[in-house]
């Protein structure tokens, strides 16, 4: 069985949208639904508890202090890391199964924007390969829960970058796989700033770390751009 771990943070409308969709795509293999609140100041823990078989967990704010705290009170041998926006495909618990059956411990699908931007296009097809310059947190993450444990989960200094450093060492350790089926995930924050301005600031986070940049670091230029 598979627990869904969903950090929130002023989700109260993303949520019933995106818990009413998983309710709809799921082949029954789900046995939880954790959403993770880091502390919003809207609706969200409100709206969370009045979902029938949705668990509330409360935590600090930030994406890999959220997920770990899911991930510890999760029931189920797979973990499944699940962004606030981001809409995985139809049976999407099965095809993760049968990727575990087959020896995959960890992987994400393929992923497309739900804005019909021809870069945002071409940026979702490059998703589809398995190289590690093609990661990110909005194609989700599935992992098998004791291979999550021995790497102590996500690291907890990373505000931002959370999702690249985990898929990185897990890289190191097992065979990732990309599953062909697509996730279709909001393109909100290209809307909120541009389209090349979002991009260039990706581009800008990666190469830091790259070249040696610390977490503080990363989350200090971030959120020079971004605020909440």
């Amino acid at each position: 069985m598979i627990s869904i771990i969903i950090p929130a943070f002023n989700e109260e409308h993303q949520l019933p949208f995106l818990i009413k969709h998983l309710e709809g795509a799921s082949s029954g293999l789900v046995s939880e639904i954790i959403v993770v609140d880091g502390g919003s100041t809207d609706n969200t823990a409100e709206v969370v508890k009045n979902m029938d078989g949705v668990i509330l967990v409360s935590s600090e704010k930030g994406r890999a202090v959220q997920m770990n705290a899911g991930a510890n009170i999760a029931t189920s041998g797979i973990l499944y890391f699940l962004h606030a926006d981001s809409f995985p495909p139809q049976n999407f618990d099965k095809l993760i199964l049968q990727e575990i059956q087959k020896g995959k411990m960890a992987g994400c699908f393929q992923m497309k924007f739900d804005k019909a931007h021809w870069w945002l296009k071409l940026m979702g097809l490059f998703t589809k390969f398995n190289h590690i310059s093609c990661r990110g947190g909005d194609q989700s993450l599935f992992v098998e829960r004791s291979l999550f444990k021995k790497l102590n989960g996500f690291n907890e200094n990373y505000k931002v970058y959370e999702d690249n450093d985990m898929v990185r060492r897990l890289y190191e350790v097992t065979h990732f796989t990309v599953i062909k089926q697509w996730i279709t995930t909001s393109a909100r924050l290209y809307e909120r700033l541009g389209v090349w301005q979002t991009q260039l600031l990706f581009i800008e986070i990666y190469w830091k770390k790259r070249f040696g940049a610390s977490a503080d670091d990363l989350y200090r230029h971030y959120s020079q751009r971004v605020s909440d």
